[in-house]
């Protein structure tokens, strides 16, 4: 891409591995992406959690950030991916699991990309309604927006986000200001003041997991920058976007769910805005579509790499330019199609995808980070493992061991809205799923990949180097 361009026309690569040729950007542009995914109404929502639990402010405040925190630092690890491989995030699972193995944690991404847009289409929706009417036909209109954006793909991706952030920061400073003088220094008595570990917990796993769900995206949007773009700005700016955006919207989230009961996030928007001056509550919510629909394309755009991922697993696919816009139309029809029908009680629906979100992705992310870091140490074949024939098989039993070894031993500890584990009952009902399964399934994996002898584990290391394009 030429210096001083935004975007270089519609892209034409999906799953297939960038070239030095055509590598652009810098470090920094991963923070206001980033920025720009974290910054929206459904962080918001994670920081009622605390507070509908009874915790206080200065304790959901505590939680919510330090769990943003530790979730974000998984999450920015796997940016280094991206260079340094030239790949898509989640194609990159074939050297943990292999062509066909990789398919679970594929439909698992699939499944959490569609799952996103229906909440933030919904979300979108209810927005626009406040002042407009045809809630429905809004959906149909947000989705096509979002779709055109992943249609053209990576480069407009990246200019959309960055410069929204620019918007979405301006007007949620001034909200957050009014916020904080409406409620924490004006004479509004707070309905959560106490503290219990079970809530912190359950605060700081649902801020924890919301992150480490940004896992899945990473490398998608790193994997054009140069190889040799270095490894601490890389990974520090993709923190630093990512949790500010997230942790920012969170801890708003709690104040408004420490001083109303059962809040609604865009009526509370609404009701903080217009403390500001008359009108200024409009403003406020409107300020949330360019993120909602922004990140929708990113969603749309991480569906269809993994779509076409699983479709390659089984039979051999060229990555086309008809074929990338055929799977971004099909997966955004599908978010579009699910929103249709979404019941208007998405809130109890949104916390359960959170958690069983979390679950299924904590295994994976060890799994992938520690082959990466600890085992690999980063030396792959890019051959192989965009051929689902190449080394690293049909089928690699120890990444598939450790990621359902670290599943299993998650179930004691679960909280969803139709079981309990056992184990978090005893406990009062505080959360430790997600520390059990990045424990167990990251050291099962490095302790099956030192005894391995074939394409799965450090022995191959040097033919991987060599095998690198």
């Amino acid at each position: 891409m030429a210096p001083h361009a935004l975007i270089d026309g519609v892209e034409r690569r999906s799953i297939d591995h960038v070239p030095a040729t055509e590598r652009h950007g810098k470090a920094w542009h991963q923070g206001p992406f980033w920025l720009t995914g974290g910054f929206m109404l459904p962080s918001l929502l994670v920081g009622f959690l605390g507070p509908s639990m009874g915790l206080g402010l200065g304790w959901s405040l505590t939680a919510v950030i330090s769990g943003m925190a530790f979730g974000t630092v998984f999450m920015a690890l796997h940016a280094n991916q991206g260079p340094r491989l030239g790949l898509p995030q989640m194609i990159q699972s074939r050297a943990q699991f292999g062509s066909r193995g990789a398919i679970f944690p594929l439909a698992m991404a699939v499944f959490i990309y569609v799952g996103y847009n229906v909440f933030q289409m919904v979300l979108a929706g209810d927005a626009l309604s406040m002042f407009l009417p045809g809630r429905k036909i809004w959906y149909v209109v947000l989705a096509v927006l979002a779709v055109v954006i992943a249609v053209v793909g990576h480069d407009l991706l990246h200019t959309v986000q960055r410069y929204f952030s620019y918007v979405t920061m301006a007007v949620f400073a001034v909200v957050t200001v009014a916020a904080v003088l409406h409620y924490p220094l004006g004479h509004v008595a707070p309905v959560a003041t106490g503290f219990s570990g079970a809530a912190f917990l359950a605060q700081f796993a649902a801020a924890g997991g919301y992150q480490i769900s940004y896992s899945i995206y990473v490398s998608d949007y790193s994997r054009y920058l140069p190889e040799d773009v270095p490894d601490g700005k890389l990974i520090g700016w993709t923190f630093l976007g990512g949790f500010t955006g997230a942790a920012w919207l969170g801890s708003l989230g709690a104040i408004f769910a420490s001083y109303v009961p059962a809040p609604d996030a865009l009526r509370q928007l609404h009701t903080v805005g217009d403390t500001v001056f008359p009108g200024f509550g409009a403003v406020a919510v409107l300020a949330t579509l360019p993120a909602l629909i922004g990140t929708s394309g990113v969603n749309a755009y991480g569906a269809m790499l993994s779509a076409t991922t699983v479709m390659d697993g089984l039979r051999r696919v060229t990555p086309t330019l008809r074929l990338r816009v055929a799977g971004v139309l099909v997966t955004g029809t599908t978010g579009l199609v699910i929103t249709l029908v979404m019941p208007a009680d998405y809130m109890h629906s949104f916390s359960t995808f959170i958690a069983v979100m979390c679950y299924l992705l904590v295994p994976w992310t060890a799994v992938n980070l520690v082959d990466f870091y600890v085992v690999r140490r980063g030396h792959y074949s890019i051959a192989d493992i965009t051929d689902p024939h190449g080394r690293y098989g049909h089928w690699a039993w120890r990444g598939l061991t450790a990621y359902f070894g670290g599943f299993l031993a998650m179930v004691p500890f679960v909280t969803l809205s139709f079981y309990v584990g056992p184990v978090t009952k005893a406990l009062g009902g505080a959360d430790l799923a997600f520390v059990v399964g990045l424990l167990v399934s990251g050291l099962l994996y490095h302790f099956l990949a030192r005894t391995g002898q074939d394409g799965s584990v450090p022995a191959a290391r040097r033919r991987e180097h060599a095998g690198m394009s």
